[in-house]
């Protein structure tokens, strides 16, 4: 867990001018249950204007705690899902917080270590669609794809341990089109790491689970093109094409669409991903064919 460093306000006249509060302050401000609402709206949307600010919300005396204690505060509201537009509020803006702390490289392992990010994955377990509920899922994916962004295998080892793939699977099935972009990225992070890879190849149920999600949001597309959903798509199923075994396989798996130039066109404005969709025609098409031979 953090360190318990005591945490003053400075002396100086910003840190002492309510109109524009010092990070310092604001942190002091959150063990105040009159203050915290407000000092959590101001720590959310200047986190990228407060220098050092992971280092101060992880290393001050109970701020984690007061943290952990907001993110527990609606667990209630989940389940029958009664969740409030104003609790959600309250709550992203916590876990925007502990964004900025697991993105730092400084805390990011001190973050993990704590598992922390095991608090959040109940926001990820609803099924409700509701807007309150589909921005708690979407604050949460983005603190784990702040994670993936680092392109660290100790963050990939922890996410598959903890069993991060089911819940973005999860996502990817029921989210907005937004949540599941930011899922299927977190997916594709993922597979980029050969601990991941072999995560979704070992198993024939793993495999199969992460390709039938993959081609359900495929087949909406036709009517409502999505170019980032579609990119992000499209490189999972280049990865997992790159594993020998999983490359036959998933000739079968592969919806039509993908094959047949449908999505091709729609991509003419995007050459990176069109490439990454006739790469991976060629590694499916070259395995089925090696495999054909005996020579897989």
């Amino acid at each position: 867990m953090a360190n318990t460093t005591p945490l003053s306000a400075p002396p100086s006249a910003e840190a002492n001018n309510p109109k524009n509060p010092s990070a310092e302050q604001l942190i002091l401000d959150l063990r105040d249950p009159n203050l915290r609402e407000d000092a959590l709206i101001s720590l959310s949307k200047k986190r990228e204007r407060f220098e050092d600010l992971a280092l101060l919300l992880w290393n001050s005396s109970c701020t984690i705690t007061v943290l952990l204690q907001e993110i527990i505060s609606i667990y209630r509201y989940l389940y029958p899902p009664i969740l409030s537009a104003s609790d959600s509020n309250r709550v992203c803006n916590a876990l925007a917080l502990f964004q900025c702390v697991a993105s730092d490289p400084r805390t990011k392992t001190s973050f993990l270590n704590a598992s922390i990010l095991l608090y959040f994955y109940p926001f990820l377990l609803t099924t409700s669609k509701a807007r309150p509920f589909e921005y708690l899922r979407l604050t949460t994916l983005g603190v784990i794809g702040a994670l993936v962004k680092l392109d660290d295998s100790e963050v990939v080892r922890f996410l598959l341990q903890t069993q991060v793939v089911p819940l973005c699977l999860h996502s990817m099935e029921i989210g907005s089109e937004l949540s599941k972009t930011v899922s299927t990225f977190i997916v594709q992070k993922l597979l980029l790491d050969d601990l991941g890879l072999q995560y979704i190849c070992t198993t024939a149920q793993r495999f199969v689970a992460v390709c039938q999600i993959l081609s359900s949001m495929v087949t909406p597309l036709a009517e409502q093109p999505s170019t980032r959903l579609l990119k992000h798509i499209i490189r999972c199923y280049l990865r997992l094409s790159e594993h020998p075994r999983a490359s036959i396989i998933l000739n079968n798996y592969l919806p039509d669409m993908l094959k047949d130039g449908t999505i091709d066109e729609r991509l003419r404005d995007d050459p990176g991903t069109r490439k990454c969709l006739h790469l991976l025609l060629h590694n499916v098409s070259a395995a089925v064919r090696a495999n054909q031979q005996g020579r897989i």
